[in-house]
């Protein structure tokens, strides 16, 4: 598991504010569950001093995005709508005493949830939609612009960094060469050039382990999803590990499945979190590979 704060584990084990929020008079609401994180963010606001009187929190997501909106709610309260949407995705993070590398798109959300109910309550237009052109990441629908401008708030320069503040690239990998265009333009911009071969901002630990160990713990990761897919009447299969490249084959219901992308961006999340690295997991029939490299 990810090294989480003492802060992150209290605001996750006694979340503040969680549930509906009476009289709420401007609402936010940012992700969605097909994507693997959501939350409506909810608003009490006096009219005569635009002061933030209550807020509340619905969050679908992980113990990341639940300490997030928690502490996002203690931290806007009392002050006026303009003072906060001073508050950036820093703050929400350091106001928890930091979160993993991986889990920072949790309070990027919070921060475009902020956003999001400050322009309801003022009925100004804000929406998360894009159109088909802006999007980079059509896996978790992520446009150019919030890359853009996360890359900027955060002094981010390659692309994990993206990956981890915006969840944009960590599915099918397909837009890594979008995301590097707009690290190359941004950096540009700053004077720097971009390494593609850049180190993320904080990497994390290295595991330390064998060839072995590593494929044993991959290896038990799917063993703990199996009997969810077999109960659907699908199962799972390793075929090999090559570097952060992991194929897999879907077997049974799962091959062809409407929900297999989304499966198996759910057990990617699981992988990392297990191997603390950031891997991709390839959907492969069983064979292909060997036939490959029969044919150079």
């Amino acid at each position: 598991m990810w090294d989480y704060s003492d802060k992150v584990k209290e605001h996750f084990f006694q979340p503040r504010n969680a549930g509906p929020l009476e009289d709420a008079n401007g609402i936010g609401d940012v992700g969605s569950i097909s994507c693997g994180d959501a939350l409506r963010l909810m608003l009490k606001v006096e009219p005569e001093t635009d002061i933030i009187l209550d807020a509340h929190f619905q969050t679908f997501g992980c113990g990341s995005a639940i300490a997030s909106s928690s502490a996002l709610t203690e931290m806007i309260k009392g002050k006026t709508l303009d003072e906060a949407l001073k508050v950036s995705n820093q703050d929400i993070a350091d106001y928890l005493d930091g979160l993993p590398p991986e889990k920072m798109h949790c309070s990027v959300m919070g921060r475009e949830a902020l956003q999001a109910a400050v322009a309801n309550y003022r009925g100004e237009v804000w929406s998360d939609d894009h159109e088909e052109g802006a999007l980079v990441c059509k896996c978790f629908a992520v446009d150019a612009v919030m890359i853009e401008d996360t890359i900027r708030a955060n002094n981010l320069s390659s692309v994990q960094d993206v990956t981890n503040y915006t969840k944009a690239g960590g599915g099918c990998s397909s837009c890594h060469e979008g995301i590097e265009e707009i690290l190359a333009k941004v950096l540009s911009e700053r004077g720097e050039s971009f390494n593609p071969g850049a180190q993320p901002k904080e990497e994390a630990k290295p595991a330390g382990m064998t060839n072995l160990q590593r494929i044993k713990k991959i290896e038990a990761v799917l063993e703990s999803v199996r009997p969810q897919l077999k109960r659907d009447g699908g199962d799972i299969e390793l075929l090999d590990v090559d570097g952060k490249t992991i194929y897999v084959s879907m077997t049974g219901a799962c091959a062809g499945c409407q929900m297999e992308a989304l499966t198996l961006q759910g057990i990617q999340q699981k992988l990392m979190e297990e191997l603390k690295e950031f891997i991709k997991i390839v959907p492969t029939k069983a064979g292909a590979l060997t036939r490959a490299s029969c044919h150079p």
